[in-house]
This record gives structure tokens, sequence and C-alpha cells, in this order.
């Protein structure tokens, strides 16, 4: 069966758009494929410097033949109508067949359509989803409306050998390419993907991004490893560089010794933001040494002697101005930046950095003293946090604040654990980052979390479906992780005020949700228990919701959630009918059966036996407690008949049933779980 080899070479593209685009033009091919009934076997997609690529095994030569049946009106039906259906089917009506389905006749389009050749339809589609390429950045060519990233020399597209004819923004396809800017000559023919990736590789290309990704990583793994040190890995910045060259070599240059008293924070953010270096360190240490690994897209003769002393050179410059900030900065206080945050607006409706910082000083200081952390302490780390934004290194690195507050504050001589604060309050800052661990550093990271949640809820600047531009998401999961990861036990609601409680709550729970179903604890359980209201410690109630998930996994617990929802469906349905609820006292004289009287001594017992349980926080005491009511509540079901003759006793036993709602809504609201 045929084979489709697809290649749109042009100028280079952006490395960051490669990886996507690749899937996207796949994604596009095959979705156009299906749609016109085209299978195949296997599909791969590759991207690169200058190029996109595809190739699909397996196609078909032609599509298949296709019959369907459209009915229409009936015979007797207007003219009109009858004239609308055979143009929308493309027919005569000396083409339909009648039909009788048993109310009357019917006209029926039998509509078939051959199959045409698979090259005719690639030679539709093809363009088509090119042009259909989804990205970010574009640019339109001269004369088209045609929208492509870069510049486009060539398209290769074949099949079974045969180019596919077609042209898409101004270029005729072809089987032609070509290979390595500058390591190869001349125009590459090709047939099919066999001879067309042996073809590159023979001129220098590295078709499959995936090869040239570990070719760079096991290749500066023993670079370094030469000179005794290891590569600090940054998958990011490993994508990056697979993304810039298409002959990968790794070469090692020397920083000079006059940079390496700047920390090392700032010369990996500064090789690697500007020049797309990796850095190493000593691993008897993991001190950053003086090496770096550059990845450069030519063969030397030379060994790369001139492209190292080039970057070399280059590296130079780049790091005199980062030497020379470093430098600058530190010749003022950092307490003494504190005032220039009232330059820096935080937000158009919550002013300035300077003000954001006063309420974090005092939030800071409120959460420490609950927390038991130094509250001054807290306080002044509140007070610093921000102070490194006016700084000559965080304005050209900006990755850098906080990691930079923490160099000045100590340089200052501030303590130590107000400096680890300044750099730990933005934790953590995504899923794979740490939580701070000292506990001034907790409270200013929470304090600064809280802040903006707060203040933005307040202005009415909340998240809404996708869309989330201030990150309170990811706010609200860096306060879930400081509270669960550290089991800080601190009150929400006295923190965040009245006015924020109503909606912020609500959102904290939606958030806990999110960060609890990794762990596999489900979403209706944290509602069952937040749905009680007054629960705002996260540490405790995690735990609650922990207990209940293992007792619901019993077989006393899944009987007890069965019997409960008997009973709830059942006063559901009789409250409804007498227009009033049953919450009122049993009276154990109108008992008649055994199994009533049991059902109310264990209620009872259990009324006594689980709130101080609950009080204690022995919540698997408490679930404990509940699994003795399932034999009771059984028993109950099995030999009481609930809506009774007498009206008297039917009613008690509603309010018996109420009361073991009741009693297991102490625990969480089991109408909030699922099945």
């Amino acid at each position: 069966m045929p084979d489709l080899l697809v290649e749109l070479f042009s100028e280079e593209i952006p490395a960051r758009m490669q990886a996507q685009a690749a899937k996207d033009l796949e994604r596009l091919v095959i979705g156009a494929l299906s749609d016109r009934g085209l299978l195949f076997e296997a599909v791969k997609a590759f991207s690169g410097p200058r190029r996109l690529a595809l190739a699909i095994e397996g196609l078909p030569v032609q599509q298949p033949d296709v019959s369907e049946e459209k009915k229409g009106p009936r015979i007797n039906a207007p003219e009109k109508a009858i004239d609308g259906f055979l143009r929308s089917a493309g027919v005569t009506l000396a083409e339909c067949e009648k039909r009788d389905d048993g109310k009357g006749e019917f006209y029926v389009a039998v509509i078939s359509r051959k199959g045409r050749a698979t090259a005719e339809v690639l030679a539709e589609i093809l363009p088509e989803a090119f042009a259909k390429i989804p990205w970010p950045k574009s640019m339109r060519f001269p004369g088209s409306s045609v929208r492509w990233v870069r510049p486009l020399h060539s398209i290769i597209a074949t099949l079974d050998g045969e180019v596919v004819p077609f042209s898409f923004a101004g270029v005729q396809s072809s089987n032609v390419t070509r290979g390595h800017r500058f390591l190869s000559e001349g125009p590459i023919e090709v047939r099919r993907f066999e001879d067309y990736e042996k073809k590159l590789h023979d001129a220098y290309v590295i078709l499959d991004p995936a090869q040239r990704k570990e070719i760079i990583r096991e290749d500066a793994k023993a670079q370094a490893f030469v000179h005794g040190l290891e590569v600090i890995e940054d998958e990011g910045l490993l994508d990056e560089v697979t993304g810039l060259a298409e002959w990968p070599v790794v070469l090692t240059g020397r920083i000079e010794d006059q940079f390496m008293d700047v920390p090392a924070e700032i010369l990996q953010t500064s090789m690697r933001t500007h020049q797309k270096y990796f850095s190493t360190r000593d691993p008897k240490t993991g001190k950053l040494a003086a090496r770096f690994i550059v990845v450069a897209n030519m063969v030397a003769a030379d060994a790369g002697k001139e492209i190292v002393a080039g970057n070399e050179r280059v590296l130079r410059a780049r790091l005199s101005d980062a030497k020379f900030f470093w430098d600058q900065d530190r010749q003022v206080t950092l307490a003494s930046r504190v005032e220039a945050l009232k330059g820096i607006v935080f937000h158009a409706k919550l002013g300035t950095q300077f003000e954001r910082v006063e309420r974090i000083v005092a939030l800071a200081g409120e959460i420490a003293a609950k927390i038991g952390a130094d509250v001054e302490q807290a306080k002044r780390a509140a007070l610093l946090c921000k102070a490194d934004l006016t700084s000559g290194v965080v304005g050209e690195f900006p990755e850098l604040q906080g990691v930079m507050g923490r160099y000045y504050a100590l340089h200052d001589g501030e303590d130590a654990a107000v400096a680890d604060a300044i750099r730990d309050h933005y934790k953590p800052q995504g899923p794979g980052d740490a939580v701070p661990e000292g506990k001034v550093s907790i409270a200013v990271a929470l304090a600064d979390k809280l802040d903006q949640l707060m203040q933005f809820f307040a202005v009415g600047e909340k998240p809404s479906g996708s869309g989330d531009p201030f990150a309170l998401r990811r706010a609200a999961l860096g306060v879930i992780r400081n509270v669960l990861e550290r089991s800080i036990r601190l009150p929400l609601s006295a923190l965040v005020g009245e006015a924020a409680k109503e909606e912020l709550l609500p959102f904290f729970s939606d958030r806990l949700k999110v960060a609890l179903r990794e762990k596999g604890v489900r979403h209706d359980l944290v509602d069952a228990v937040f749905s009680l209201g007054g629960e705002d410690d996260l540490v405790r109630l995690v735990a609650r919701v922990e207990a209940l998930q293992a007792f619901l996994k019993s077989e006393d617990g899944t009987n007890l959630l069965a019997g409960y929802k008997r009973a709830a469906n059942i006063l559901k349905a009789e409250e409804k009918k007498d227009g009033k609820s049953f919450d009122g006292v049993v009276d154990a004289a109108l008992f008649i059966e055994d199994q009533e009287k049991a059902l109310a001594a264990a209620l009872e017992r259990a009324a006594a036996e689980i709130a101080p349980a609950l009080a204690a926080e022995n919540f698997a005491g408490a679930m404990r407690v509940m699994a003795g009511l399932r034999a009771p509540v059984d028993a109950f079901f099995d030999k009481v008949k609930v809506n009774a003759d007498d009206a008297k006793v039917r009613e008690n036993r509603l309010r018996l049933l109420s009361a073991l709602r009741a009693s297991l809504h102490s625990v969480a609201d089991f109408s909030k779980i699922e099945g």
C-alpha cells in the first residue's frame, strides 16, 4: 500500500513552536484523511529548525466507493418540497425509489459516489491542512492570503514515490529538499521516507528531534565527565537547543575566574537566557563549576576551538553586565529600596507594590502569631519581600526575584530566617516546586498569596472558565500545599474576612479537590465535609475526608450509605407530601417493633460518642461509631414498615429516620456522596 511523505522546508522556525506545529500538522492531515474515508497503518511527525515532516504508511490507492440513502418527502408532498429534496441530494426524480413505511409512500434517494484516487484527494487536503496550522505568530506572504511562520522555500509531497501536485503559498510541491545550511550543498531528490531520512542524514540533518535531544544529553554528560563535572539538568533548555541545531555538536567552554564570585543563580540565568548554555557543577561540593556546555550547529575543522573561543568572548560581555548589576545593587541596602516600591503599580485597582507590602506585613504578623512563628521576623521579611524588584539584577532577570532578595538581605546582615522567607515567599510556583520549610517563610508565603486572592476577589477580578490572568488558582493551590504539606493549623475564615469568605472558601474547596485528586481522594467527599459549614481548617478537613473515604470503602460503610440513601429518599417524599419536616423528638412509647427500639438505642449511643470523637479529631473513631449503626439500620428496613397505617406510628418512624440522617450529617453531608 502507498506511503505518503510530506515536508515543509522554510527559514528557521522558532524552537518553541516546532513540536506543537508538528503535532498540529499530523492532527490536521489525519483528520482530513479520516473525513474522506482514507485509513492508514502508521503515522509519525517530525520537526526541526527548518522543516516540518510527516510520514504516513499504508494508505489505500483510492477512496472506497460510497453508497448512501437519503430519505425524502411523501410522494404527495408539495412540489416545492420535492424539488428542494432533489436539489439537496443531487439526483433526479427518476433516480429515486418509492418506499412504504406503513403510513404511506415516500421518496428515497440512493446516492452512489465512486471513490477518487488518493493522490487527487491529497492534492486538495494537504494545502488546506497547511493553511490551518495555528502558529502563535505568523507572517503573510506577498500577494497571498496565506500566513506562515517563516518564508517557505519548498514542499515535498510524494505518494508511493510519485509527486502529488499542488501549490501552497506560491510554492509548488515537488520531491526536492535541502540539507544543512552550511555543511551541505545542492538540492536533494527523494521518493520515500526511507531515502529521505538517509539522504538528510548524509547532508548533516538529523530529522528526528528525539534523536537530536538524546545526542545532546549524552554528549553533554560525556563532556562534563571529562572535566570531573556533571551537567545541571534543564529539560526546558534541552528542548530549546534541540530545536536550534539540525546537526548538534556539543562543546565545552570556560567561565573566567573573575565572574565566579557572582551568585550562581545569576550566572546560570544569564547563560541560559541569553546564550542557551548548560551550566555544570562539581558533584562533590554541588557548587557551580567554571565550565559551560554549548551546543553548536556546525562541524568545525579545528574541533570547535574557534566556536568555543567566540562563545567565551560573548559570555564575557554578558557576565560583565551581570557582575556590574550585582556590584551596583549591593551599594544600597534592601531596606532602603522599599520606598521605591511606591513607584511600581501592582494593579490599577489595587495600588502600588508598596501598598501591597503594607498589607502583607499586617497579614504575615497575624499568621505568624497563629502558627507559632516569630512575629517580628515575619513582619520584617514581609516588609522586604518585594524590595528586590527595584534592583538591577531583577530588572535584567525577573525570574530571580526573591532569590536576589535573599542575597541582598544576607549582605545587609538581616537574620537568616528573614532572608530565607524573602526567597521562599513566592513558593510553590508550580506543582514541581517545593513549599517553604521555616515557619517565618510559611507565614510570609501564605500572607502573599492570601492578599493576592482577597484583593483580586474584592475588585471582581476572579477566574472565569479557563481564564485566570492573575494566577489566582495557582495562588489558592499554593496556600493549600503550604498548609497541608507542613501541617499548618490555620483557620482561613479568620484571615480572609467576612466580605471575602462567601466566595473565597468555595473557591478553596474547588482547588482542594484538584489538589487531592492526584492522591486519589474523591471530590464528592470533599463536598460532603465542606458542606457542613464552619470547617476552614484544611488539615482537619482533609483528615476527616480521608477517614470518611476509608470508612466508605468498607462493607459497613457501603451498606450504611445505602441505608442513608433509602432513609433520605423516604423522608424527601413524605416531607413533600405532608408539607413539613420530621425533625421532632422520637417517642419511645410509640415503638412497636424491636428493630425500632434497637435503632433508637444505637442512635442515642452514636450521638453520645460521635461528638466527643469529632471534637478530639478522632475521625477514625467517629467512623467506627457509625459502623455500629449498619446492623440496626439494615434490620430496621428489613422488618419495619415506615408508612404504618397508624398516623402517629408513621410520624414517629419518620422522626427516627430523620434522627438517623441528623446523626450521619454530624460527620458529613451524606447527600453529597455519590453512589
